[in-house]
């Protein structure tokens, strides 16, 4: 009878131990899933501010452009072709500028790239972009300004931290096979490892945030994240697979 008890004690204990457990693996993941929440907000409220600013901007083009027209009708009426070839040239040369917006296919994701490549622009880092967005990715919208948003926020803090003439983005978005694939490689100083995992080295209260949403988006859809470092530069790939025709 006493070794049943000790037996039914210990089966308690374990089982108590188990639930509570649970119990508290559930509690830690919903507190991380509020702060995330907290921080996708501020992220996506930052996205708004950014892409309002690129928006104001082509409003600012396109009323620039009503002016144009105007001059050259002016010059035009005055029959003062050489001033009006002149000017011709003029905007030739200043839509070749307005013209390098990115165009991926996707609007929210056209908003997002073209809104840090401004950022990028005004730190003096190089960038270099092949993006297109295929149809059929599982993400939702929102998900990939996520993503995007956070890859493109990590590769420029690191640029930041590093000399003008070592700054540098290359990103690549598209379609391999059946799958969704981006690439960011930026150049970067000194990374971060603990367990064999990369961690994000900003202080603050959202630091490593981004990483672990990345991570549980691609897990979400059946995708993987590879991250690599070599001197001086520190590169992210996300695999994600694409719907189904039918799906």
């Amino acid at each position: 009878m006493k070794y049943i008890v000790i037996g039914l004690t210990i089966i308690f204990i374990c089982t108590a131990l188990t639930v509570g457990f649970f119990f508290l693996k559930n509690f830690i993941l919903n507190m991380i899933d509020k702060r995330i929440g907290r921080f996708q907000s501020e992220l996506i409220e930052n996205q708004i501010r950014e892409t309002q600013n690129m928006y104001n901007q082509v409003r600012g083009w396109r009323h620039d452009y009503r002016n144009h027209i105007q001059n050259m009708k002016i010059l035009l009426a005055e029959k003062n072709y050489a001033k009006l070839d002149g000017y011709l040239n003029e905007l030739a040369e200043d839509l070749n500028t307005v013209d390098t917006v990115i165009k991926t296919g996707n609007v929210m994701a056209d908003a997002v790239l073209n809104s840090k490549l401004t950022t990028a622009e005004k730190a003096s880092i190089k960038v270099t972009v092949k993006a297109g967005v295929p149809d059929r990715i599982v993400m939702s919208d929102v998900e990939l300004c996520s993503v995007m948003g956070n890859l493109l926020d990590n590769a420029l803090e690191a640029c930041m931290n590093l000399p003008v003439e070592e700054r540098f983005i290359r990103i690549y978005i598209g379609r391999i096979k059946n799958q969704f694939y981006i690439s960011v490689q930026n150049s970067a100083g000194a990374v971060k490892k603990i367990d064999g995992k990369y961690v994000t080295t900003k202080s603050g209260d959202s630091h490593g945030y981004g990483i672990f949403r990345i991570d549980r988006l691609a897990g979400k859809y059946g995708g993987y994240v590879n991250r690599q470092n070599e001197e001086g530069i520190f590169a992210t790939e996300i695999m994600l697979p694409l719907k189904t025709v039918d799906g």
